[in-house]
């Protein structure tokens, strides 16, 4: 939680923008999205399929198809994995909320590694992917991200489709079919409070989940990375304003999309 609240501060501070430097002012100008990417499979008719995945890079407000503008997600998961085990549900975190800018993820990237095989009938075979050791796996994706909001892409891997016999040669190339699908996971709170120029403590609790914000200097306050539910909204000024805190019940938070409470009077 004190994560949370660290990163709601720090959201708040970027999002209006003051006391900035011109390169940070056009930064936040911006805004950052997270971005969280699972890996699963539709089965195939195979024993097992290796794939070694070292790497995870999208490219963000770049439609180009060079080799410029790529950025690495810094995989937490990278490794091997058995696709055929990733199904009915079951799959694997490769990237857990990283932070990139705004705007429209053109294309993500897998990048395999040297160790990637395919069982049949108890005889492994390595699967041919010079152009994925080369370059990685591109799949467009052309998803809008907002600011400050967080997403989670999962990528299904169809094997049937993916892997290919090739003619005589013996080979058994990895031509990946992957499908990707992505949903925007958090919401966000915003209001400004009067009176103005006193500090307000803002909080969103649901259950267990808290966040906590303050109210800048023109009254206004942003509450980000918020689950979709109905949360209680404390505003608590300063306790030398003898003011006292105000409540607001089920205020509903819904994904890829900001509640406005507008202006709340502390009365």
């Amino acid at each position: 939680m004190n994560f949370l609240k660290k990163a709601s501060l720090l959201a708040l501070i970027t999002f209006f923008s003051f006391g900035c430097s011109e390169d940070d002012a056009a930064s936040n100008a911006e805004g950052k999205a997270k971005v969280s990417i699972k890996l699963m499979d539709a089965p195939g008719d195979y024993d097992h399929v290796y794939i070694d995945i070292v790497d995870v890079m999208v490219k963000v407000n770049d439609a180009g198809d060079g080799e410029e503008g790529w950025q690495s997600l810094n995989a937490i998961n990278a490794g091997v994995y058995d696709l055929l085990t990733l199904t009915g549900g079951v799959n694997v975190l490769l990237v857990d909320d990283f932070e990139v800018l705004s705007g429209t993820l053109n294309q993500i990237r897998l990048v395999l590694g040297d160790d990637n095989t395919v069982v049949i009938d108890g005889e492994t075979f390595p699967l041919k992917t010079p152009s994925a050791q080369q370059s990685g796996l591109k799949i467009k994706i052309n998803q809008t991200l907002l600011p400050n909001m967080a997403y989670t892409f999962l990528l299904d891997f169809d094997v049937d489709k993916s892997i290919v016999v090739a003619g005589n040669s013996g080979n058994i190339n990895l031509k990946p079919v992957i499908r990707a699908s992505a949903e925007a996971s958090t919401g966000t709170i915003s209001g400004s409070v009067l009176p103005m120029g006193m500090q307000t403590e803002i909080t969103a609790s649901k259950g267990t989940d808290t966040i906590t914000t303050y109210t800048n200097g023109e009254g206004k306050f942003l509450l980000v990375g918020l689950n979709p539910g109905n949360y209680k909204i404390t505003l608590a000024p300063d306790p030398k304003s003898d003011l006292l805190p105000t409540i607001l019940n089920d205020i509903k938070v819904t994904a890829e999309s900001n509640t406005d409470l507008g202006i709340i009077t502390i009365n």
